[in-house]
């Protein structure tokens, strides 16, 4: 397997066949990414593809690897959030290079998940501002629901368990009726 072009990545994750798995699981597109986008993810994981970040469509296709791929890959392991830091740098690097500005809507609410992901406030609130100034009222309500979880616990409890973390009393309350996005 060889290491994927940023084109390659934007073409197949911006593919009409992509665009209703994006947010559904399904083991046949997790394991499609897994054996198409492997060595991509390791190399981009490795910082060998930081050179992306130069121009708008390679920071998203960046960023995509960063931040979906191991959702994708690694579902339900501690290995499918290892790179959530490194995306919200690239994330935050190409913001404010202003190369959001240069992207289609979808490509600005991937390229702003990282910040939507994050379990730091701060970048909770960016979030919540990048989406606001979006105007896609789903988007933003996700935005705003996911602030507010970490606003409230500091993490996202739905994590927990994968991550090997204990939850509080209050956490484990609140996954009786939340189980995640």
């Amino acid at each position: 397997m060889t290491v994927k072009s940023a084109a390659e990545v934007h073409a197949f994750w911006f593919s009409d066949e992509m665009r209703p798995n994006w947010f559904v699981k399904s083991d046949a597109v997790d394991r499609r990414i897994a054996e198409e986008f492997g060595p991509t993810y390791e190399a981009a994981h490795r910082g060998e593809l930081d050179g992306w970040a130069e121009t708008p469509q390679d920071a998203l296709a960046l960023v995509v690897v960063l931040d979906q791929f191991p959702r994708n890959m690694f579902r339900g392991d501690p290995r499918s959030f290892e790179s959530n830091d490194l995306a919200v740098k690239h994330a935050r690097l190409a913001v404010d290079r202003g190369f959001d500005a240069e992207l289609d809507v979808e490509g600005r609410q991937f390229l702003y998940l990282p910040f939507e992901h994050s379990e730091e406030l701060g970048d909770q609130d960016r979030s919540v501002a990048l989406y606001e100034a979006l105007g896609d009222a789903d988007a933003l309500d996700y935005a705003h629901q996911h602030r507010d979880i970490i606003a409230r616990f500091g993490r996202f409890p739905h994590r927990n368990k994968v991550l090997g973390r204990e939850d509080t009393p209050e956490e484990a309350e609140f996954l009786k009726t939340h189980t995640g996005f």
